[in-house]
């Protein structure tokens, strides 16, 4: 069988022993470090949670009180339901979601009533059969463009909600078959209610405990950092871990964390969407630059992906032998806990708002660990090796300089954003 030959530095031919007292003293660290977060992260957003709830409460009794008292009932009358409706459906968790939901109710209902009072205008003028005729025109028309309206990503990423919106009220108001000025006056009455349903909404959801979408994507952003730094500690621990010690020893749970940043897109995007909508608050003020924020996500998913890709390839069973691993060790791991520590140090930057005066450091230092991998498959020095375990360990150095290329240009966005949004320098 053909050999493959990896270059391994002379330094390092022979098997290195069990980590350092204080490597693991470090690893053991982050342990409690990454649990504590976790707790406190889940019992603050019980804590909004119950706040949210409390907040949809009090609309509901304020708009309530249209129907409650009867000087208001008197005069707005069935239609303070449409008031209800309108807390019920628009009050979001976010205050971005819920000016961005009320914003498309109000357009939707100004639109769809408008023209649904010409249209219902033009048909009383024809009269007789034309009268349906042009109703059932308008309806197929106006029903068919907005949902096709609905289908282009543009507009359904920012206005579906308003066009469903225009759908129903066009319909309701088109097909009543009432007279031109009781359409009118029907529907000045419900967007009344709508705009005080609306009203009410926005004053709690703003003024009181607000939540904000932009907050919310500065946070999670920033601790994605700190995930992908202990599973890229946890990976290669795992890999390095001596046969008898990962039999007694029980798989990490990092694959779940770096499986949450891998499938947050969603959960991104919505959130920068949400941040759009938002008036003024905070550092950024009125320009909250969720395109890169976006972009600096999108990253994090890359490298959670290169994550994931190199521990199936270290969990292949056809892995290298537990020696031939131990070649390799002390470089991977310098290597694997400088990614670790530069991804902390730039989750840190970006959680305080501020520019650390060794991010200029970070892109140096990052070629040079990429260089040290090189040199390990440099033809300086030679060591035949088996073919499985050749290529198991090319495969892994390899996995390990593209994570090294995903951080540097991680590191260069984050400085990129501090530069945009005039982060303070420590």
């Amino acid at each position: 069988m053909d050999s493959i030959i990896i270059a391994i530095p002379a330094a390092e031919a022979q098997v290195s022993g069990p980590p350092s007292k204080e490597k693991k003293k470090l690893k053991l660290s982050t342990s409690p470090i990454v649990s504590y977060i976790k707790e406190k992260r889940s019992s603050k957003q019980d804590t909004r949670k119950l706040i949210h709830s409390v907040k949809v409460g009090i609309a509901l009794v304020l708009v309530s009180l249209l129907y409650l008292l009867n000087p208001l009932y008197e005069h707005v009358g069935d239609n303070a339901m449409w008031a209800i409706m309108t807390v019920v459906v628009v009050f979001e968790f976010f205050a971005g979601a819920t000016l961005r939901k009320g914003l498309n109710r109000g357009m939707g209902t100004i639109l769809g009533g408008g023209l649904g009072c010409l249209a219902a205008s033009l048909a009383q003028q024809v009269g007789g059969i034309g009268n349906s005729i042009i109703v059932s025109v308008f309806v197929f028309v106006f029903g068919a463009a907005a949902t096709y309206s609905r289908m282009v990503p543009s507009i359904k990423k920012k206005y579906d909600y308003g066009a469903m919106i225009f759908i129903l009220t066009f319909n309701l108001v088109v097909v009543s078959g009432l007279r031109a000025e009781e359409v009118m006056k029907l529907a000045r009455e419900r967007l009344s209610t709508i705009v005080m349903g609306f009203a009410v909404c926005v004053f709690i959801s703003l003024l009181v405990f607000p939540m904000w979408a932009s907050d919310e994507l500065h946070d999670s952003i920033a601790s994605n950092f700190q995930h992908l730094a202990t599973s890229i500690e946890g990976c290669l621990e795992e890999y390095f871990r001596l046969v008898n010690d990962k039999e007694d020893q029980p798989t990490s749970s990092f694959i779940s964390s770096c499986k949450s940043v891998l499938n947050s897109k969603s959960k991104d995007e919505s959130l920068a969407n949400f941040a759009k909508w938002e008036p003024w608050h905070g550092k950024f003020g009125l320009y909250h630059p969720g395109e890169k924020y976006l972009k600096i996500g999108e990253l994090l998913r890359e490298l959670s992906s290169a994550i994931l890709s190199l521990q199936d390839c270290l969990q292949s069973p056809k892995q290298a032998s537990s020696s031939m691993r131990q070649l390799i060790r002390e470089p991977c791991e310098a290597v694997g806990l400088s990614l670790a520590l530069t991804l902390r140090e730039l989750g840190e930057s970006l959680m305080k708002m501020t520019r650390s005066q060794q991010e200029d450091l970070i892109a140096p230092k990052l070629k040079s660990m990429a260089s040290e991998l090189s040199s390990a498959m440099s033809s300086s020095q030679l060591v035949p090796l088996e073919n499985v375990d050749g290529l198991a360990i090319a495969t892994s150095v390899f996995m390990l300089m593209e994570m090294v290329e995903k951080v540097e240009k991680l590191a260069k966005e984050v400085e990129e954003l501090g530069e945009l949004a005039g982060f303070k320098t420590q």
